[in-house]
């Protein structure tokens, strides 16, 4: 049986005003796991990403992660805990413009704070170069393509080895050929066990997990489990794609 890390209970998202985005939502992440989250604009993917990674609040409910619950955390903690266990993806790279991809990759190591500098400059190195941005290293973000610059993000977000590695649209900002060279590298981490949780409006980039849960209206309203993704598969995308027209994707 599947180890539980991460887990929401009754969430609750409102805004003043009187606007409600899901109520009573119950969502768990397995270890291992590579989960994508899809749903029409507007269904609260996002929010509810960052509602589970602490990064935005809830208005109702419990969060915990490998069975201790964090909604209670001062800010405080939160950062604490998001800079030591989770690693963040987004659309765009939030790259520190004045900082080499290097340098940017080795602040979020020493931030983290886990091992000592000759270990994460070891590291940052290790991971600049298995995300196939190490002759870029020394180059400012704005002298980066897109694809290394959002690869360079990968490794910032994988420098402190986290729990879980979070992700909002990453491919969303790329041209066909980055994006598939970003999901090739999340799915590799995901196969070596690094848990994954994605928000996409992209099939494509779906099918590369082994979990997609529809959100609509507030709340999950269903789930198709895939095998582990091996390589492009006509018959995978088909089954996808029937199941999101059947929900009137």
């Amino acid at each position: 049986m599947r180890e539980t890390i991460l887990e929401g209970r009754g969430l609750c998202k409102s805004f003043p005003g009187g606007g409600e985005l899901f109520r009573n939502l119950d969502v768990a992440i397995c270890s291992g796991d590579f989960t994508v989250i899809m749903g029409p604009s507007g269904a609260g993917k996002s929010t509810l990403l960052y509602a589970l990674s602490g990064m935005d609040g809830i208005s109702g409910g419990t969060v915990s992660y490998k069975g201790q619950p964090v909604t209670g955390l001062s800010e405080d903690q939160m950062a604490g805990l998001r800079a030591r266990e989770f690693g963040f993806v987004f659309q765009q790279t939030h790259l520190v413009s004045n900082l080499t991809l290097l340098e940017n990759v080795a602040v979020a190591g020493y931030l983290a704070g886990k091992e000592p500098s000759k270990t994460i400059q070891a590291r940052v190195e290790h991971l600049l170069c298995q995300m196939g941005v190490a002759e870029a290293k020394d180059r400012l973000p704005a002298y980066a393509s897109g694809g290394e610059a959002q690869r360079a993000a990968i490794a910032r977000a994988m420098i402190g080895d986290p729990g879980i590695l979070f992700a909002d649209e990453p491919t969303g900002a790329l041209n066909r050929q980055s994006s598939r060279e970003v999901l090739d590298l999340l799915t590799g981490l995901n196969r070596e066990g690094q848990t994954i949780l994605m928000v996409t409006h992209d099939m494509g980039a779906a099918v590369r997990g082994n979990r997609i849960l529809y959100l609509e209206d507030g709340k999950i309203l269903d789930e198709l489990t895939l095998s582990p993704y091996e390589k492009p598969d006509r018959e995978r995308e088909e089954r996808a794609s029937r199941w999101l027209s059947a929900l009137r994707w």
